[in-house]
């Protein structure tokens, strides 16, 4: 379908667990593609896997996908000329395509056991021959197949490989050849008449009229399989065509090991309990593999659509690098506008596991100090820590804050000082608070940086944090001398 006037992609995931970004940069890849040549996205559920798939994570999957703004056209809430969408609800489909197979010559039944399978494999291996399934079943006798059934043996459903080798060219790694030998006959349908994965997917492609198959790198292997399968289901008029293949590169995670669902860092989840923006996120997750420009690392998704193309996506392994997500996030936070940013914080501000009770969240001076948070923060869920000291009854209690500016010198004189100044200052200006304490530092021989740093802890609890002046005068007169003076009490204790 090289030629396909109308893009038709599809991502299909198996509702099993929470998704993994892996997952999110293939769904990325697939909707901006789609979004890019005003083609058609298909949102498929493989759920045939009874054992594994639930109905929890597979509304998990759906709120992830609205989370991260993705929308498709056809799917699951939505509808389509294909429906269902859910591979659970087609196995007649599968069946009757099964059996159109097995009609046509290109299936046969296998009767292999396992032990028999593992007993031929092992005398391959050992003669140095590829270990594939070797064919026992291809061409059984009608009477040899009774024998077996007489038995009481059970089969599954084997798709016949031709014997040639297999030529495609893959959109991202170019042409690749894959010799007979090693794509050898596959099951296709489980011994107790479950289709498998090998069947599902295809046929679900070929019916859905999909053009472009954008997978992960670990699929690869399969593709000979499934072209081969297509040609077949080309000549049973079951498919239109042969879609496009292209494979994307393996995600790696610490060690340099392919990003596995097990990893913490592979958690859809847990960017989103962190606070990351979709924004942002997605950002980051299109640069494995991906370039939007080589000077440029930042940029808005509408933009992403518009510049991406197969042809810059690289066949080399991408390295999952969280700072530098956590770094892009926080551009995308500083991206957004504050009234923005604030109601986006405050979830994490008004949570029921919050340090302070609701009545004591104070609105206005989270809306005063907002425009400063928004230039400090890489994850919104950073935001209590900056900004708790406002709605505490008492500052957080950080001994290492504490010893390390109040341990060196005489900070009760500096205190001392700093508060007459204070007191004194005009407390409607973030600059006549500077002056006070860039003074009291003066007269006990300090720079500013010294200076403030003890008046810091016993406001905030903390030695680093927002901008201390701007900090003080949305704090308050009161509250600010009050726990300047709680602190020189527990400096005299």
């Amino acid at each position: 379908m090289a030629n396909a006037t109308n893009v038709r992609v599809r991502f299909c995931p198996s509702p099993t667990g929470n998704p993994h970004v892996g997952l999110v940069r293939t769904a990325l890849f697939n909707w901006a593609f789609a979004r890019h040549n005003e083609g058609t996205l298909v949102f498929r559920i493989e759920d045939t896997d009874a054992a594994r798939d639930s109905e929890e994570s597979y509304e998990q999957l759906l709120d992830s996908m609205r989370w991260l703004g993705f929308d498709w056209d056809e799917g699951p809430e939505v509808g389509g000329p294909h429906a269902p969408y859910r591979q659970s609800q087609r196995m007649d489909i599968y069946k009757d395509v099964a059996q159109k197979l097995l009609d046509g010559g290109y299936a046969y039944p296998c009767y292999c056991t396992t032990e028999e399978l593992d007993t031929r494999r092992d005398a391959a291996r050992a003669a140095g021959k590829p270990s594939g399934y070797d064919g026992h079943c291809r061409d059984l006798t009608a009477e040899q197949k009774q024998a077996y059934e007489a038995e009481g043996r059970s089969h599954i459903v084997r798709f016949r490989m031709p014997d040639e080798a297999t030529t495609f060219t893959d959109l991202v790694r170019g042409e690749i050849t894959v010799q007979a030998e090693n794509v050898t006959d596959y099951g296709i349908i489980r011994a107790n008449g479950a289709p498998l994965y090998t069947l599902v997917n295809p046929v679900d492609d070929a019916l859905m009229e999909i053009t472009h198959v954008l997978r992960g790198e670990d699929l690869l292997s399969s593709t000979p399989r499934q072209i081969a399968l297509y040609k077949a289901l080309i000549e049973l008029g079951v498919a239109k065509g042969i879609p496009d293949f292209g494979h994307l590169p393996y995600v790696m995670g610490e060690g340099n090991k392919k990003l596995s669902k097990r990893d913490p860092q592979a958690s859809l989840n847990l960017y989103r309990e962190r606070g990351f923006l979709p924004e942002g996120l997605l950002n980051y997750l299109s640069l494995l593999g991906w370039s939007f420009s080589a000077d440029q690392d930042v940029f808005s998704i509408s933009d992403m659509v518009a510049k991406f193309d197969l042809a810059d996506v690289n066949a080399n392994p991408a390295r999952f690098d969280l700072k530098k997500a956590e770094s892009i996030n926080g551009d995308h936070i500083r991206m957004l506008d504050v009234k923005a940013f604030a109601e986006a914080c405050e979830p994490w501000l008004k949570a029921p596991h919050a340090n302070w009770a609701p009545e004591d969240f104070d609105q206005a001076a989270w809306e005063a100090i907002a425009p400063h948070a928004q230039t400090r923060v890489t994850v919104l869920s950073d935001i209590t820590a900056n900004v708790d000291f406002l709605f505490l009854k008492e500052p957080v209690e950080d001994e290492a804050s504490w010893t390390k500016a109040m341990g060196k010198g005489d900070p009760a004189a500096l205190l001392t000082t700093a508060r007459a100044k204070l007191e004194a200052a005009d407390w409607t200006s973030p600059e006549s608070l500077k002056e006070a304490v860039l003074a009291a530092g003066e007269e006990h021989g300090l720079k500013l940086g010294k200076a403030q740093a003890p008046v810091r802890v016993a406001v905030t609890g903390r030695t680093v944090g927002l901008p201390l002046f701007e900090s003080l005068e949305i704090l308050g007169k009161e509250k600010s001398l009050s726990r300047i003076d709680a602190a020189l009490a527990k400096l005299a204790a």
